[in-house]
């Protein structure tokens, strides 16, 4: 099984090409970014990164897979946020009594007396 925390050292490493850096950045031991990628590649049969004392080069398959963990993390990102942490003017109009845009509101009669 895949985990968000997994797609998201993998990224970071990716970005930075050390996971010394990524570990820091995400709030990580190294070991612990080290164990994810491990399980990441584990889970997918083939590996992610080759290792050099400068850091971490993405192999082929790395390269490939990349795009579509990020897009992976914008939904997961987007499903958390829907809104993308803006406050949009449908609430605005809301706290205004107003209906938002393209909402299909009743038609209601007022009675006259």
């Amino acid at each position: 099984m895949m985990h968000e925390r997994e797609f998201r050292a993998f990224v970071s490493i990716a970005e930075t090409g050390r996971m010394d850096v990524a570990a820091r950045q995400l709030g990580y031991s190294q070991p612990a970014i080290t164990y994810q990628i491990q399980c990441l590649e584990r889970s997918l049969g083939f590996k992610l990164f080759t290792r050099h004392p400068s850091g971490a080069r993405l192999t082929g398959d790395g390269h490939m897979i990349l795009p579509s963990v990020r897009a992976v993390l914008m939904l997961i990102d987007s499903i958390r946020d829907p809104r993308g942490g803006h406050t949009g003017e449908h609430e605005a109009e809301a706290e205004a009594g107003e209906a938002p845009a393209g909402t299909a509101v009743p038609m209601v009669r007022q009675r006259t007396a």
